[in-house]
This record gives structure tokens, sequence and C-alpha cells, in this order.
């Protein structure tokens, strides 16, 4: 079900200026189409809840708005689980009480950007390199709330061309990352190491990415993540499928809200 909310002011009366008089649409940044996203999201937490914090540049928004309302006395005993140190870090910074997994194995609400998301409101996640803590907590949630601009809706996963992550341990990563490759072969899979100037990149836990950049539809998702996690040295993907239930989606013409 989708739920368009018009961000369009409603038209003003006669008032006998030339259209020239009339002041120019106001367009609004990327940034400021996930900050619109990421307060309407918000807007679903209750006090007294467990919340999963999603990490990035979106989720950052909805942290930010979290603390703030709690500031405001408007949100009381919210229970915040962090899905990266950076978010762990942003949340301290805030004030919101934090916990893990092991004390509140079951989450309310978990808020979230993502990197891509199909008609069937499966994601791509992880190029911040945060998808194993982001899938745990979001795997626990009764509610995932999903929050982009309008940028990252695609036809199929992978159809951005850019990458689709996946968690390797560092050890043989060339082997693990060529076997991933030949994986999806016929979808003209490259496999690449992501790294930060010259050195790997390396996750919160300690092990590396490979990016895959594909430049077919990979077809049957649930087939692909089996595959890839059927690889010895494979972590996690960065393919959350049927764990979305509501996408939130801001553009230019407003916020549009898509629930299962």
């Amino acid at each position: 079900m989708a739920i368009a909310i018009s961000a369009e002011k409603p038209s003003s009366v006669e008032t006998g200026l030339s259209p020239l008089s009339s002041p120019p649409p106001v367009i609004l940044t990327q940034d400021e189409l996930k900050k619109i996203a990421a307060y309407k999201a918000v807007e679903f937490v209750e006090s007294g809840m467990v919340l999963g914090l999603g990490t990035g540049s979106t989720a950052k928004h909805a942290v930010d708005r979290i603390g703030e309302l709690l500031r405001q006395g408007k949100l009381t005993n919210i229970v915040g689980i962090p899905t990266s140190k950076k978010t762990h870090e942003q949340a301290v910074s805030l004030g919101i009480p934090l916990s893990d997994l092991d004390s509140y194995p079951v989450v309310d609400l978990a808020i979230d950007g993502a990197d891509e998301v199909d008609p069937f409101m499966n994601l791509v996640k992880g190029r911040g390199g945060s998808l194993l803590r982001e899938k745990m907590v979001e795997g626990a949630c009764k509610k995932f709330v999903v929050i982009v601009d309008e940028s990252k809706l695609v036809p199929h996963l992978g159809g951005s061309g850019l990458a689709m992550p996946v968690e390797v341990v560092p050890y043989c990563w060339k082997f693990t990352a060529k076997r991933l490759q030949d994986l999806f072969e016929d979808c003209g899979c490259v496999a690449k190491l992501r790294t930060t100037g010259e050195q790997p990149f390396v996750t919160d836990n300690g092990n590396y990415v490979i990016d895959l950049y594909l430049k077919k539809d990979i077809g049957d998702l649930k087939v692909a993540s089996d595959n890839i996690l059927r690889l010895a040295g494979v972590v996690e993907h960065g393919m959350f499928l049927d764990m979305a239930t509501t996408v939130i989606v801001a553009s230019e013409l407003g916020v549009t809200i898509r629930n299962k």
C-alpha cells in the first residue's frame, strides 16, 4: 500500500500579480530529502520502545531527531541498539540510552537507510560497511522502517550499477573474491576489494568488504543469497530480502509511504 503526502503548497488565491512575480520553486537537496524521510520515520517511534538505530547519512538524521525528542521530553524510556560504532558514538553524544541484542533480543522498531530499494521492498545495504550489524539488529525487529530519497529506487537489486557489498574474512580474501565473481559470471560481475586509500577497508567486526558490480539482473534473489552464504569465507551480504515492513521515500513531490 502506498500513501502519498504532497509537499506542494496549496494554490494561492488570485492576487493580480503576473506569473513573472511568482517566487522560483524551491529545489531540495538530496540531504534535505533524506532529512524529510528520516523525520517522517521517527513519527513511528513511541515512548518505551527498544529501537534499532541505523547507520549512514540518512539514518543519522533519524538518530538526531530521536535525541532531540528525548531532550524535549516528548519521548521517554527509549533504549537504542546501534548498528555501528559510528552510530554508537552519535547516540552517546545525544544522550540516548543504549544496550545490545544480548539484553534485548526483540527490537520494537528499527529505522535505517538503504542503498537500493526494488519494487518488492527488497534492499541493498552496506555501502557504508555496517551490513552485518545492521542485518542482525534489523532482523530482530518487529517493524523495520526504511528511509530513502527517490534516487535509491531501482528496477532490480544491483540496478544502480553501484556496489553490492559482501563482508568476508580477511584470510585469503582474493580467493573468496574470485569465487564470488565466478558465481555471477553470467551477470558480468566484477568483484573488487573495498579500500580506504591504499589499505583495505576494515569493518567494525575486523573483516573486509568485497564489492560486487553487476551488469545484469541476478535473477532469483533468494537463490543468489543462498549461493553467496554457502561460500566459506563469506560472513554476510548486503541483500536485505523480505525484511522491510515500511519504506518511506522522499522526493520533490512529497513523501510516499509503502507498507507491506
